[in-house]
């Protein structure tokens, strides 16, 4: 009986491993479960992951209570894996992520103490019970796999105390490499919404007069700046652009405490991310940790035009540059604003210059102006002039997923997909009311707004009645608060379209199409929101 087993381990393990895949996916989405993300997410998917396997194993109980065929236990066990093994392999082939999982050494890590747990799992039975209860070892395997998202936030745990000594070994690998690297200045950007934008245009507007370094995609946590600082910063860089995400009070503070940052950029202080923050007030001091961090010889950058920057008492002497549009008491701000198509042009005034700068941009969006006036003043700080800042914001390239135009066959798609706010959303919105032709909007809404999602949801709903012609929802249960936003306004319910997928939108534009149509993505969730978990 004991030889039989051990014929099973071998499958039994590969079958973890192929399963351990997803869980791991959904555990790197959600931050190594950081504010305890992951947990929130087994919980709110608690039925599709858990259930269906369970179901299956029940076959295992019935004969391990029944003597007369306590015999076929192993080769049910076996034909049952083998079953399972060809059913995800099926299901992870046909299955399309937005997000893969990606193979760090953290992961690796991880994978290697899953699979060690399993292991003693698997090698206990031999050394620890009786041979008439063999059969019930089968079930208590198939228990543990179909937990699989348990185990690996078990795996997470403990792996903790070795994931502190990494990032203490890397932690102290960047700080030394910074501190060396005399002739290099760090400038912070955070915010609630728009720091990869501002980071990106920043980057273009400096790097045509310095040598510039920005953090790779979404490398905003202490260990992706360690990673950026490490393997990528260089001591020719005059300037390192550090984007700077937070989830919870304090975070923005470690990061600069890390990296050191002379200069600050702040982008609009909003409600993401309210549930593990905890409070509005919480989301505003964390974002103010940065410009508090600046030291006396720096600048910090704010936006005239939010309410909870111009009024927030600041906590050290920090030389502060303003930027907005509507509040004409700031040092850099825009007017004669116009948008098409093709772009966007404005004009600048600069505080105690009585002459006016013409601007012209391939960016589409209200916020984009904003992102482009914080590189601009920050530009001109550090010595460029105004001619060259002109000249290089009109060669920033559109930044992808952000309000960038592309056709697809016939149809031309506004894709606004990784940048979903509620002022994001709304500008959005209205560069899709500028284009010719029919609107369509696709949407799945926007996420993490804690106690307020449902209302700001709805009253996305509410403003798109009026800039659109088609909507096609993604998920039915966290769209409701848009359809109903939708409905108060009397917009055409045969005008409504709900799908799972954010891929099956594409084809139905299409249906949906007249001569000319534009198509805005205005958001597209990561997969760790979905709302039906395929197995």
């Amino acid at each position: 009986m004991k030889f039989i087993f051990l014929l099973t381990i071998p499958i039994y393990l590969l079958y973890i491993n192929l399963i351990s895949t997803s869980s791991l996916h959904m555990l790197q989405q959600n931050r190594y479960n950081r504010g305890y993300r992951y947990s929130k997410w087994i919980k709110n998917h608690f039925a599709s992951l858990f259930i269906n396997e369970q179901l299956l194993y029940l076959v295992f109980l019935i004969f391990s209570y029944w003597k007369t065929l306590n015999h076929m236990t192993p080769l049910l066990f076996i034909l049952m894996l083998l079953i399972l093994l060809q059913k995800r392999w099926d299901t992870k082939k046909s299955t399309i992520t937005k997000i893969p999982l990606k193979k760090t050494a953290r992961i690796k890590r991880l994978i290697f103490t899953n699979n060690l747990l399993y292991l003693l799992i698997c090698l206990f039975p031999l050394f620890h019970m009786e041979e008439s209860w063999w059969s019930i070892n089968y079930l208590y395997l198939g228990f543990l796999a179909s937990i699989n998202p348990l185990m690996i936030l078990l795996a997470n745990f403990l792996n903790r105390p070795l994931e502190r000594a990494v990032n203490h070994h890397f932690r102290v690998q960047a700080q030394k490499k910074l501190k060396a690297m005399t002739n290099t200045e760090v400038i912070g950007i955070t915010g609630s919404y728009g720091k990869t934008s501002i980071k990106n245009i920043t980057y273009e507007i400096l790097s045509e007069k310095f040598n510039v370094f920005k953090t790779p995609e979404n490398y905003n946590t202490p260990y992706g700046l360690m990673i950026t600082i490490n393997e990528y910063l260089d001591k020719y860089n005059d300037y390192f652009i550090a984007e700077m995400g937070a989830c919870k009070k304090g975070e923005i503070k470690e990061l600069c405490d890390l990296v050191k940052p002379k200069y600050g950029i702040l982008s609009t202080i909003g409600v993401a991310h309210l549930e593990t923050f905890g409070s509005e007030k919480n989301i505003e001091d964390t974002k103010f940790e940065l410009i508090e961090s600046l030291p006396k010889d720096g600048y910090g950058i704010l936006n005239g035009d939010d309410p909870k920057q111009l009024h927030h008492e600041i906590q050290n002497t920090v030389s502060i540059g303003w930027i907005g549009i509507n509040n004409k008491k700031v040092d850099c701000r825009a007017e004669n604003i116009r948008m098409s198509k093709e772009g966007t042009t404005f004009d600048v005034i600069m505080k105690n210059d009585s002459k006016i700068y013409s601007f012209q941009t391939k960016l589409l969006g209200k916020n984009n102006i904003y992102n482009i006036l914080s590189g601009i003043l920050l530009g001109y700080h550090l010595g460029i002039s105004m001619e060259e800042l002109a000249k290089s914001v009109k060669n920033i390239k559109p930044i992808e997923h952000r309000l960038s135009l592309s056709k697809y066959y016939d149809i031309m798609l506004i894709d606004d997909a990784y940048n979903s706010n509620p002022i994001g959303a709304h500008s959005a919105l209205d560069v899709l009311m500028m284009m010719p032709g029919k609107h369509i909007v696709v949407t799945p809404g926007m996420i993490e707004m804690g106690e307020q999602e449902e209302k700001i949801n709805y009253e996305f709903g509410k403003y798109m009645a009026s800039h659109t012609d088609e909507v096609i929802l993604i998920g039915k249960e966290k769209t409701k608060p848009i359809y109903e936003g939708l409905l108060s306004e009397n917009f055409p319910k045969e005008k409504i379209h709900i799908l799972n997928n954010v891929m099956e939108a594409f084809p139905l534009a299409r249906k949906l199409k007249e001569k000319e149509t534009y198509v805005l993505i205005e958001n597209d969730l990561p997969d760790t929101f979905n709302e039906k978990t395929k197995e």
